[in-house]
């Protein structure tokens, strides 16, 4: 999804910023408060999130606060969904994840997926 978005948009993503941080190389309008408030939901600080919010509606504006909320929400649900009906990683995308992709963005890394053996 990210992938595709930044390819319609045209602005530049570093794809392991999404795992590691903002980068020099990141293009991505208002990146940094974007960020904040994804890391603000995940965290679930309720201040933190209120706070973040709010930089965005003043900052991006109504229609953004709205894109950047459902974005956050749906890939909460994605990985909730194939949690709570136990599709292992491996088989998530059909096999037909992008290998590349992956490394980049440092998802080898995560714990469920080193310890998949589905």
């Amino acid at each position: 999804m990210l992938r595709e978005s930044s390819q319609r948009s045209e602005e530049a993503v570093q794809l392991a910023d999404v795992t590691q941080g903002l980068s020099d190389q990141t293009q991505l309008r208002h990146a940094d408060i974007l960020m904040q408030y994804a890391e603000a939901v995940v965290r679930g600080e309720t201040s933190q999130v209120a706070a973040a919010r709010e930089a965005v509606y003043r900052v991006m504006g109504s229609e953004a606060l709205i894109d950047a909320a459902a974005t956050i929400a749906a890939f909460h649900g994605f990985v909730r969904i194939a949690d709570a009906i136990g599709i292992p990683y491996k088989t998530a995308a059909a096999g037909g994840d992008v290998p590349e992709i992956r490394e980049q963005v440092g998802v080898n890394q995560f714990h469920r997926v080193q310890t998949d053996d589905d």
